[in-house]
């Protein structure tokens, strides 16, 4: 896979990458091939597994999926996860079979603890689907606000820049190895230096969730990337 860097716009990989990285792993733990199902997943039981999920109707309620929809999902997740639960070793071996020739490890760890909502170290099946709901078919809103999520590393409700450039740096050593041209050492620091200044608009050295959506809003690059996934299931 070679991927070509845009001078313009590079300050929205992150949030691109985000939602090209959420769908390849849907699509590794085969949730995203959603097919019909019978009715012996109909009350999402599964009396083998560690971890119960909910009930599908308070699914169905706090996602923007279908019943049928649900139980596929929840069919794919389970004959990949029988535990119930993913933990993060399992999502660190996910990413690094997409990118063999790059270091997934700390985008993976970043992504796993935007996931893992509780922080108890694993991920639920209800984390899964409700993210996975937001991602394809939240509003913009909701996408910016899962994705400030992700760049708030320390979840005190700001994000700085060192956080924002560990996320960058996460990318390009995922990525680095696959772009043309070549990425600089010193690039990821540059971009977020540019994208950094463009968002703190009070220039004091954080960025609020205001911020945030505010600037990603009247970026056109990623409004696009918002769109891109909203019919893949």
């Amino acid at each position: 896979m070679i991927v070509r860097w845009e001078t313009e716009g590079l300050q929205t990989v992150g949030i691109v990458c985000l939602v090209i990285m959420f769908l390849k792993l849907m699509h590794l733990l085969g949730l995203i091939n959603i097919t019909e199902t019978d009715s012996s997943d109909s009350d999402l039981e599964l009396s083998t597994v560690r971890h119960q999920p909910e009930g599908l109707d308070q699914l169905q309620a706090q996602t923007k999926f279908t019943r049928k929809e649900l139980q596929s999902l929840y069919r794919g997740f389970k004959n990949e996860c029988p535990s119930g639960l993913v933990d993060e070793e399992t999502f660190k071996t996910i990413y690094s079979q997409f990118f063999p020739q790059g270091d997934a490890t700390t985008y993976a760890h970043f992504l796993f603890n935007a996931f893992d909502i509780d922080r108890n170290g694993s991920i639920r099946f209800e984390d899964f689907v409700i993210g996975l709901s937001v991602l394809l078919r939240g509003s913009v809103t909701e996408k910016l606000n899962w994705a400030f999520n992700l760049y708030d590393i320390n979840k005190d409700g700001y994000i700085t820049k060192e956080e924002m450039l560990a996320i960058m740096q996460s990318i390009y050593d995922m990525m680095g190895r696959y772009t043309y041209p070549c990425v600089r050492d010193e690039a990821p620091s540059e971009h977020v230096d540019k994208f950094f200044q463009k968002m703190d608009k009070n220039r004091d050295g954080v960025v609020t969730i205001e911020e945030f959506i505010e600037t990603c809003q009247k970026d056109e690059n990623i409004m696009n990337s918002m769109q891109l996934f909203e019919n893949v299931i």
